[in-house]
């Protein structure tokens, strides 16, 4: 067996003899980061300077096995959460009092999933979701064995979509290991994020971030088409991997390399139509029903748009108008998506592809009027590939969790039947709502300092330009005021792959 050894901060690749393992060098957390090397005093300290971890050594514990083995551990972790309503069944407010709601077991009942429906090809059915998910939702119930509806059938369609989510995201961890060059325990972070455990088997949107990894993979790997392809799958799904365009619109502009952008803009919009068009064609108003339904919902739980509404109720003042709301929330995130461009734009160097993503998505999550408590799993891939930082990212973690479960209680009192004991003030839950909301912001301040100081960056300290750039890495500046008053430092250097 033959190997290489990456190059990188150890000098150019070496052809290995014929019979040898070469190690390939990888970033070892518990010596790099801080606070992991911290946490492993009790299990002996950090990994000794003699070792050489890599990937591709002997053994069957590779980091790829070991990093799935902890997604496989956390996703039976998440089923346990939900053990009370498995056994009880999703009843309200019991399900919110007991913190295992799940969109799937009400969905079951009220969408006539338990009847056969498959939404967008049932006649007449409505669903409040994206096309190809309701398919998804309507073909999974489907697997359900007996007929009408019961608790253990609720179960029993709850159980295969648990599984079907452990695969997505054993999926989804893998694909961010591996674009992530020498870094693959940076992954960690998906598999075992608290965050990720309690709020996995709410809805379904961990399809979305399964194609939106592979999607960063195909890219980082200059399969353009394919990454267009999987970003119009996963927008069928959720609409939030749309927004990874945004990012690679960024880089075009930066280098002036307009092929990736066409190519996977091509892609995706050529997977979008083939789910999308036919049920557009066979039944607009039917497939519209998402567009509308989101556009007249009013401000969602956890959104900055309902704590306003509740200051404005403890302040006996109207709340804003949802059309009021739609149009500040929209106007909101583009003067947001301007920002990041301008940022993208003027920075000393390049932002990676992971920077530029992550602050989009989060800008979205921060201004839309609709947040839920599953949509900390779109954010918490990006931020290990953009800032894998485990300090803040475990602060971040407790916060969410924190939220999550205020989410439940205050969703117990709004419902009838609650033990007013259990129930928490509309007061409490709005600084729960900010509390989590100001952590994302810090995060994204965190990012933009960090592209603003590329020294600061933890993956280009290892002499990395962009992992998951593909086609952008180690692309030339091409805009006339980049190449002017540049300070010399590691910002500027040339690492040892030629990278600019």
């Amino acid at each position: 067996m033959t190997e290489q050894e990456p190059p990188g901060e150890r000098g150019p690749s070496r052809p290995v003899r014929p019979g040898r393992f070469r190690v390939m060098r990888i970033v070892t957390p518990t010596r790099a980061d801080p606070v992991l090397r911290g946490l492993t005093e009790v299990v002996g300290g950090p990994l000794g300077r003699h070792t050489a971890p890599g990937i591709v050594a002997p053994g069957f514990f590779t980091v790829e096995r070991v990093v799935v083995v902890l997604t496989v551990v956390a996703a039976v972790l998440s089923v346990g959460v939900k053990q009370y309503c498995r056994v009880n069944g999703w009843q309200t407010p019991d399900h919110f009092y007991a913190a295992c709601y799940s969109d799937w077991g009400e969905l079951f009942r009220q969408r006539g999933l338990d009847q056969g429906v498959i939404p967008f090809v049932t006649p007449g059915q409505r669903f409040e979701y994206p096309v190809l998910l309701g398919v998804l939702a309507g073909l999974t119930a489907l697997l359900v064995p007996g007929s009408g509806s019961s608790v253990a059938r609720s179960t029993a369609y709850f159980d295969i979509n648990a599984v079907l989510v452990g695969a997505t995201w054993i999926i989804a961890v893998v694909a961010t290991a591996r674009m992530t060059h020498r870094r693959p325990w940076d992954a960690a972070m998906l598999a075992v994020a608290p965050a990720v455990i309690v709020s996995a088997t709410i809805n379904w949107d961990f399809w979305a971030v399964m194609l939106t990894a592979l999607a960063m993979l195909a890219f980082a790997r200059d399969r353009l088409v394919l990454a267009g392809v999987l970003i119009g799958l996963g927008t069928a799904v959720k609409l939030y991997p749309l927004l990874l365009l945004g990012a690679i619109v960024v880089l075009a502009f930066r280098t002036w390399r307009w092929r990736p952008l066409l190519l996977t803009t091509a892609g995706a919009a050529g997977s979008w139509l083939v789910v999308n068009l036919p049920l557009m064609l066979i039944d607009y108003p039917g497939w519209r029903y998402f567009l509308d339904f989101t556009r007249d919902r009013p401000a969602g739980f956890s959104s900055f748009w309902y704590v306003q509404t509740v200051m404005a109720d403890r302040l006996r003042i109207g709340p804003l108008p949802v059309e009021t709301i739609n149009t500040l929330s929209t106007g909101l995130f583009v003067l947001c998506c301007v920002a990041i461009a301008v940022l993208g734009l003027t920075s000393p160097r390049r932002p990676r592809l992971a920077q530029l993503a992550f602050l989009i998505v989060a800008a979205f999550v921060v201004t839309n009027k609709v947040y839920s408590p599953q949509y900390v799993l779109w954010l918490v891939p990006l931020l290990a590939l953009a800032r894998p930082r485990w300090r803040s990212f475990l602060v971040w973690q407790v916060i969410e969790v924190l939220h999550w479960a205020a989410t439940w209680l205050y969703l117990g009192q709004l419902t009838s039947g609650g033990n007013p004991q259990h129930n928490i003030d509309k007061l409490y839950y709005a600084l729960a709502v900010i509390a989590h909301m100001l952590a994302l912001l810090y995060l994204m301040v965190a990012v933009v300092r960090e592209i603003l100081r590329p020294d600061l960056d933890v993956v280009r300290a290892q002499g990395i330009d962009d992992p998951q750039g593909g086609p952008f890495a180690r692309a030339a500046e091409v805009l006339p005021w980049l190449t002017r008053h540049r300070r010399p430092g590691p910002a500027a250097r040339t690492d040892q792959r030629g990278d600019a």
